[in-house]
């Protein structure tokens, strides 16, 4: 009875089985440290790609028309001043942007995430009939494009002002209005699936003890759902915080360049670039409206991802 393993002539080809049953087969360690280091690869290449244009955004902030066109890309600039700075937050106007910015963005995020949480407690711990469908015509907001909606909004808002003038066009509160109805949808869904996995006990207990359903909801649940309300926060801020089609659409009329915001503002410094030369201040207004989301971005870096965590699993 052969076993395949008897001596063979040179040159006779071993037979398929023997090969294969010599050969080491990978184990899930190795195969494991191979995906992670072309992960590690891919990040490092998507970080290269990202912060290659934002540091030479920065550095272009402090150089002359010279070294931006003709000098070394990446090289630094031969003094570091802020007079483009300068000329951008006073010639330009960037500095009054910038304060109708955070005004803007203040107090949209602050009206979404008051109103966006409570119909997001509601339909996450409440059974009633519509409930579903409420929250899918929620989630449907996801799915439409705003830009589809300009001219309605348009006019919609424009009625809205000729009854209540301070939520009409070319102004602030019809800018807020607009903006907590644009992020309302993602803010409900996010906040739905994460009220989700808060314990029934803990509000079942708080409405023993004689509190409302307002008092448990503002007194308990939402303290528990800190992680969640941190991370889609900072979400709203940074949407709402480069949101240009809107302004534009909107803030207009006399006296609305007065009301621009930072985004309209940049757009209308990059054409004055062109006819007076001043590179340097487009680049500076550019890092001022990038270097505040990177720094709440970071800042909030944990707070962040333990809310995605925590809203993933039950």
């Amino acid at each position: 009875m052969s076993t395949g393993l008897e001596k063979r002539p040179a040159g006779t080809p071993v037979p398929h089985h023997t090969r294969r049953a010599g050969k080491k087969p990978k184990t899930v360690r190795e195969e494991v440290g191979f995906f992670s280091t072309l992960a590690h690869i891919s990040l490092a290449v998507w970080a290269l790609v990202v912060i290659a244009p934002l540091l030479w955004t920065v550095l272009a902030a402090f150089k002359s028309n010279t070294e931006i066109f003709i000098g070394s890309p990446f090289a630094l600039p031969e003094s570091f001043g802020f007079d483009a700075f300068r000329r951008a937050w006073t010639d330009a106007n960037i500095g009054r942007y910038f304060l109708n910015s955070v005004l803007v963005v203040s107090l949209s995020t602050a009206g979404t995430m008051l109103f966006g949480s409570m119909a997001a407690y509601v339909l996450a711990r409440y059974r009633f009939f519509g409930n579903r469908f409420i929250y899918y015509m929620f989630v449907s907001g996801l799915a439409f494009p705003v830009f589809l909606a300009l001219v309605p909004l348009f006019l919609i808002v424009r009625n809205i002002g000729q009854s209540i003038p301070f939520l009409g066009l070319n102004t602030y509160g019809g800018l807020i209005m607009v903006y907590i109805a644009y992020s309302l949808p993602f803010t409900v869904f996010f906040l739905t699936a994460f009220f989700k996995t808060l314990p029934t006990s803990v509000a079942e207990a708080a409405m023993i003890d004689g509190a409302s359903h307002t008092r448990t909801f503002f007194s308990v649940m939402l303290p528990m759902a800190k992680p969640g309300l941190v991370s889609i926060t900072i979400f709203n801020i940074i949407g709402q915080w480069n949101q240009y089609i809107l302004p534009v659409t909107l803030m207009q009329g006399d006296g609305g360049d007065s009301k621009y915001l930072l985004t309209q503002g940049i757009a209308r410094i990059s054409v004055a670039a062109g006819y007076e030369a001043d590179w340097a201040a487009l680049f500076a207004a550019l890092t001022l409206s990038i270097l505040p989301m990177i720094i709440v971005y970071a800042f909030f870096q944990r707070q962040i991802q333990a809310g995605l965590t925590a809203g993933a699993v039950k």
